[in-house]
């Protein structure tokens, strides 16, 4: 498909340039769309979550599809895709929360803090301290590097136009129903498997763009700790980013009430508010890498 890896590479160009519209973004209209299907569909079972799940992701497929079949010209063709990349990238509204984290921290005010937390995860804040703080941030920037642009370029060098789009709907369920909770256990179910198959290869590839990025300590805590998280992709992020950046990630999270003791990666000291700024800073050279090497592959 000659021009889709052209838009892309502008994709992430206008991502870098403009980052997510503040109103009428694309990702909030389908998670509207989302809701008002769940209230209709809604059970305790996995069938139904499987059907809900299905009908939202194949349907943005087959939005990305018509648009590709009617954008037959190279020229078209990058423009959709450039458009579709815009759309779905998250890594420039990624790297402002993690800068405005950073910016709290910086000044001591942790109550600000605490509350921008939840721009970038579903931790409970409530006293958490500095150190606390900045590791749940590297932790969300190390990977939403992956969710919010390494593994969206993925997949639309992969399957193009329709391959972006599903893949956001797929992560925009993850994190709508795909958590752990009476609601969700079982409704949730094939919205978070999905996300975990869909997410496979990219976070492997954000780890070791980290790891080409970063040198030897990152390849080293990667190997050794990336495999301890829960998540079957969140720790080869994670340990990859410790690494890389000499700090120890993991320990005890909350979550709602819910309290998760989690396996330490890496040897270093605890994170600090500075960590913020040099992940935030990684992360942004890992997209560009990302980019570039999507751009140097042939189809």
């Amino acid at each position: 498909m000659r021009g889709s890896r052209e838009g892309l590479l502008l994709g992430v160009a206008l991502d870098a340039l403009l980052g997510d519209p503040r109103r009428g973004h694309p990702v909030a209209a389908f998670g509207q769309v989302a809701r008002r299907l769940e209230r209709r569909v809604y059970g305790d079972s996995k069938v139904r979550g499987l059907i809900f799940t299905g009908v939202l992701v194949g349907g943005a497929a087959g939005v990305g599809a018509v648009l590709e079949r009617v954008s037959e010209r190279p020229v078209w063709r990058m423009g959709v895709t450039a458009v579709a990349t815009w759309a779905v990238l998250g890594g420039t509204s990624l790297g402002r929360e993690g800068r405005e984290m950073a910016r709290a921290l910086e000044v001591n005010d942790l109550e600000a803090a605490r509350g921008r937390l939840s721009h970038l995860c579903a931790r409970d804040p409530a006293g958490l301290g500095e150190s606390e703080l900045a590791r749940a941030t590297v932790e969300s920037v190390a990977e939403n590097t992956s969710d919010a642009a390494v593994a969206p370029l993925v997949w639309g060098l992969v399957a193009g136009v329709p391959g972006l789009l599903a893949y956001r709907a797929a992560n925009t369920l993850d994190a709508m129903v795909g958590y752990r909770s009476p609601r969700y256990e079982r409704f949730g179910w094939a919205a978070a498997r999905l996300d975990d198959a869909l997410n496979w290869v990219p976070a492997r590839v954000t780890g070791l763009l980290v790891v080409a990025c970063s040198g030897g300590k990152a390849w080293r805590v990667f190997r050794k700790d990336g495999g301890k998280h829960p998540s079957p992709n969140a720790g080869r992020c994670e340990a990859a980013f410790a690494g890389a950046l000499g700090v120890r990630l993991g320990g005890v999270n909350a979550y709602g009430g819910r309290v998760e003791a989690r396996p330490e990666m890496g040897d270093g000291r605890a994170p600090e508010a500075r960590d913020v700024r040099r992940a935030v800073r990684l992360s942004a050279v890992v997209t560009g890498a990302a980019a570039l090497l999507v751009y140097g592959v042939r189809r």
